[in-house]
């Protein structure tokens, strides 16, 4: 059986590379689960950062972001749509903790400054996406044999 187009649209390179900052991120955020999950189960920190040994706001940010991250790391890897939806919860979470709250959690503007950096470049990406898309779309096409 044959397939109906028997062309299929190559990648552009703004699809090439919007891919691999997907992928990067992802990279980034894996890690930053990982760096919960350690703190949480006392690996990282010399354990004075066990989850019985924190308040109840570090309770709640630290396991909710140990399981966010690194679902939002898969999304984004696999380059699924939900993948960057979970990341804006986790890194308006994260960025919450630092931003808004720091007598809480303390200060850390450079978390704030990254996750702001990543969102901006996500919806320069997206924006570069849809203009090529729309170029494309208004190619004249000639499907005669």
């Amino acid at each position: 059986m044959e397939p109906d187009s028997p062309t299929i649209p190559k990648s552009t390179l703004t699809d090439i590379l919007f891919v691999l900052f997907l992928r990067l991120i992802a990279i980034a955020c894996f890690w930053l689960g990982l760096q919960y999950w350690s703190m949480l189960v006392g690996y990282s920190l010399d354990g004075q950062a066990r989850f019985d040994l924190l308040n109840l706001p570090w309770k709640v940010a630290g396991a909710g972001l140990a399981v966010v991250f690194p679902v939002a790391a898969l999304g984004l890897w696999l380059t699924v749509s939900w993948g960057p939806v979970i990341w804006v919860l986790a890194a308006g979470s994260q960025a919450l903790m630092y931003g808004l709250w720091p007598q809480i959690f303390g200060s850390n503007p450079l978390i704030v400054i990254l996750h702001a950096g990543v969102a901006v470049l996500y919806c320069i990406f997206r924006i570069l996406l849809w203009l090529e898309k729309r170029k494309r779309e208004q190619q004249v096409m000639v499907d005669l044999p």
